[in-house]
């Protein structure tokens, strides 16, 4: 899929999860404090709940 978020989150209603773990990149300074953009989208469009590690 091209799509990786709605991949994703396909991926996880077809496998019935009840969670979705994302890691994070280790980033320093400013860019820490910004998820990646697939990490995003999945938190947005996501009716399953998502918890993201860094």
């Amino acid at each position: 899929n091209d799509y990786p978020a709605e991949a994703i989150i396909a991926a996880a209603k077809r496998l019935k999860c009840d969670l979705i773990f994302m890691g994070s990149h280790g980033r320093s300074g400013f860019r820490a404090s910004m998820l990646g953009s697939q990490t995003q989208k999945v938190l947005a469009q996501s009716k399953i709940p998502v918890l993201v590690s860094r």
